[in-house]
């Protein structure tokens, strides 16, 4: 079969274990559906991650990820487990461990932000390629970001968070801390060139002008933000202040980053009221290296697109990547070339 090579995808934000409630009709918002996931959640054990993430991390590769971010929150062994399933699966990985101080469940969470920073030394010592990922502002108050950011500034590791998902999180942190969640993440320290903000979906033009001052990206996570009601991402005025964009497929209800890319540009059009807002090759890019370096990476695989299939017949090949995020799914996927080290730290 003829192929086309391009950069592998890259899923820069993950929960491999929400793959297990595709299907569920949970509840009528996304905090009922948080209920649900909270119990899955809590009957994780180390095997349980190995066996599950490896599968998730094969259907990953399959529709063209080469390389994850998994925001984890199950634990330190599981953690482990998770990076033992990417290493069996091929998949180029970086374990974002997340920092929990309160809400959630016992199981996220550290007894204190010293505690957190161990449990990171320990995997970077284990070899496991990490980043520093403080929850939420609801799950982390004030002093354990700026110990974080701290952190993560005179390590140069990459700084993941949630923020802005929701309205009820904007409300809550502005009655705790008298201003909006990214307002906080500027002022704790958090926000630099190496940070992610994953969803934004509900940031106000403040926010935004914080996130392009700092040159800190965002990362859209679009079937999950439709599949939970999360909101539309404010596509076109990310675009129009340079905010850099990666994508992530989340809650796992889909694994399809053609999906993705798709409906990040379709957003746009719908916000802006015209066409090709995203070029195709930006398009590309977003998908691939901007999500690599949002994670920090400087190799990944590559993916071998089938020029053969349906989807693309008839289509000259300078309009093939066009053609791939206007009407394609991963099944235009041949495979990956996993020559490239799939586990490389991330680049201080």
């Amino acid at each position: 079969m003829e192929g086309l090579r391009l950069p592998g995808f890259v899923n820069a934000h993950s929960h491999a274990f929400q793959r297990a409630l595709r299907g569920r009709a949970a509840g009528a918002d996304f905090w009922a559906w948080r209920d649900g996931m909270l119990a899955e959640a809590e009957r994780q054990t180390p095997e349980l991650v190995r066996s599950l993430y490896e599968a998730t991390y094969r259907e990953m590769l399959a529709a063209g990820y080469t390389a994850v971010g998994e925001f984890h929150y199950l634990g330190a062994a599981e953690g482990r487990a998770a990076a033992e399933a990417a290493d069996a699966a091929g998949i180029g990985f970086v374990l974002l461990h997340v920092a929990y101080a309160r809400g959630g469940i016992e199981r996220f969470r550290q007894n204190s932000v010293e505690a957190y920073l161990d449990e990171i030394e320990a995997l970077r010592s284990e070899g496991i390629a990490v980043g520093l990922a403080p929850h939420s502002v609801r799950a982390c108050p004030a002093d354990w970001l700026e110990e974080i950011g701290r952190y993560a500034a005179a390590e140069g590791l990459p700084l993941h968070v949630h923020a802005d998902e929701q309205i009820r999180e904007i409300e809550e942190c502005r009655a705790e801390h008298g201003c909006r969640p990214i307002q906080l993440l500027a002022r704790t320290g958090c926000l630099t060139e190496r940070t992610t903000v994953v969803h934004a979906t509900h940031a106000d033009d403040a926010e935004l002008g914080l996130l392009a001052s700092h040159d800190t990206a965002v990362c859209a996570c679009l079937t999950t933000e439709a599949d939970l009601g999360d909101g539309f991402l404010p596509a076109v005025r990310l675009r129009d202040r340079g905010i850099r964009i990666c994508i992530g497929s989340d809650s796992n209800v889909r694994i399809d980053p053609f999906e993705e890319l798709r409906e990040l540009e379709g957003i746009a059009r719908r916000l802006g009221g015209s066409r090709g807002v995203f070029s195709p090759d930006e398009l590309l890019a977003i998908g691939s290296s901007m999500g690599a370096r949002s994670l920090g990476l400087t190799e990944w695989a590559d993916v071998e697109i089938d020029l053969g299939h349906r989807s693309l017949a008839g289509v000259a090949l300078e309009h093939v990547p066009a053609a791939l995020v206007a009407g394609c799914g991963s099944e235009v996927v041949l495979g990956a070339d996993l020559s490239l080290n799939p586990t490389q730290s991330p680049t201080p």
